[in-house]
């Protein structure tokens, strides 16, 4: 199975989960979601998506100076971004736990 394929269909998902606990700038989110287990996620990805968020409602966005380079532009969940990763998430959870069944019915898992 191309996992690629299962990752375009919930990286709205993931990224918000990336940005749960903690504000985070587009490569330190890339990082976050590698470091969990996402190894195949690509940086254009990632930034499409947390543009795609934030012009949804879903994100706030500030600047932070930086002395290493140019300055970098970090993402946070506001409200609406809270609820909708609690509306995917238990989307997400039930069609997770449909699939695990249906594996197990067919001995597939």
């Amino acid at each position: 199975m191309d996992t690629t394929q299962l990752l375009k269909g919930v990286l709205d998902l993931a990224v918000l989960a990336a940005l749960r606990d903690e504000d985070g700038y587009g490569y330190d989110i890339l990082r976050r979601l590698r470091a969990a287990g996402l190894e195949e996620v690509g940086d254009a990805s990632v930034y499409g998506t947390l543009r795609r968020l934030f012009n949804a409602g879903l994100l706030n966005t500030y600047v932070v100076p930086s002395d290493e380079g140019p300055h970098r532009k970090y993402y946070g969940l506001n409200a609406a971004g809270r609820a909708e990763l609690q509306r995917s998430g238990k989307i997400w959870h039930g069609f997770a736990s449909t699939m695990d069944d249906l594996l197990r019915e067919r001995g597939a898992a």
